[in-house]
């Protein structure tokens, strides 16, 4: 772990000279479990990023599991100027718990909600899951009513995806399909009716508490990432294309990496521009307020409603679009028939 946290603070520092940065936004530890690296670590790796960046993010965030979040975590995060916690709640529900392998009882996970509320009061994120076994409507709004009693200010409600290959593959018993819509309905109904706004197809948040890291990737703007399994993307504006560098998932081929690891480690691949206004839509449609209008047609010199005239007519015409100052953007209806959209776009682009 510690030849982790200086490879990675090396990877930083390279990048940032490689690729000129002149300013970082948002900063996001996470994508795993930053909090197993336990006080001491967290501490010199949030200092180190904090020599490194030209100046403080405006949002920083580090995600946690709840059972190794304990104080002396939160108090180095809350120290190194981390302000967004995202926490792996999921469910509250022993058997549900049980059947995904969350290691934890409801009440220590009650605990550290309430620690980390105390830390960050009105400035911690949670992950609940729809469509766990043994998951009914019931379960999942007395997940969210025992949630919300510690004060997050956003929460993401995703559904269970089991992947083939996966321990759960072919072992756990799973709500149907519909049956599953319906659970994910009722979660969304439930933080609406809380005060919670769906700002993205998975992403509630109370008003002016939206993720500002994550609407960075739902624009496409560029971004950087350090660490095994991460991607950058940076975009040429001029010519509509980009550079996506990925690190393979692999810690030893990381930290055997000799300098600048983006260079000798990363795969580096070309979108071009197709690919691109692909990604665009992909990513702007999951957004409520829709791709930037103003942004696509710098990058790509055409509208999104000439790129795909014929798909925005059929769909218009099933209630998909809303109207929103940036431009096209997805209705609360169009949200649940994404991917239906986002397939007709994809063929009417080639």
């Amino acid at each position: 772990m510690d030849a982790f946290v200086d490879a990675l603070l090396a990877d930083v520092e390279d990048q940032l000279e490689a690729f000129a940065v002149e300013e970082v936004p948002t900063l996001y530890v996470g994508g795993g479990t930053p909090s197993l690296l336990g006080a001491a670590r967290a501490g010199r790796l949030l200092a180190g990023l904090g020599a490194l960046l030209p100046r403080r993010p405006a949002e920083c965030t580090v995600e946690a599991n709840p059972e190794s979040a304990d104080e002396d975590f939160l108090r180095v995060c809350r120290d190194g100027g981390v302000n967004r916690i995202s926490l792996g709640v999921q469910s509250f529900h022993a058997a549900s718990r049980r059947a995904v392998r969350r290691v934890g009882h409801d009440s220590s996970l009650e605990e550290r909600l309430a620690l980390v509320s105390r830390y960050y009061p009105l400035a911690f994120s949670a992950d609940l899951i729809a469509a766990l076994p043994f998951q009914t409507g019931a379960v999942l709004r007395r997940d969210i009513e025992r949630l919300l009693a510690f004060d997050p200010c956003h929460v993401s409600l995703y559904s269970l995806t089991v992947e083939p290959g996966t321990p759960l593959a072919g072992r756990a018993v799973l709500p149907a399909a519909d049956e599953a819509d319906a659970l994910w309905l009722a979660g969304r109904d439930a933080l609406e009716t809380a005060g919670f706004e769906q700002y993205e197809v998975s992403n509630f948040a109370l008003p002016g508490r939206e993720c500002v890291h994550n609407i960075r990737y739902w624009r496409m703007e560029n971004w950087l990432g350090a660490g095994p399994a991460a991607s950058g993307t940076l975009i040429d504006d001029r010519s509509g294309t980009g550079t996506r560098r990925a690190y393979p998932p692999d810690l030893d081929v990381y930290l055997a990496a000799s300098r600048p690891a983006v260079q000798t480690a990363a795969r580096a691949g070309e979108l071009d521009r197709t690919a691109l206004i692909k990604e665009s839509l992909l990513m702007g449609f999951r957004y409520r307020n829709g791709p930037d209008r103003d942004l696509f047609r710098r990058r790509f010199s055409r509208s999104i409603e000439e790129c795909i005239p014929q798909t925005i007519a059929r769909w218009e015409k099933r209630g998909f679009f809303r109207q929103a100052p940036t431009g096209l953007a997805p209705s609360r209806r169009g949200l649940l028939f994404l991917d239906a959209f986002l397939r007709d776009a994809f063929a009417e682009l080639g």
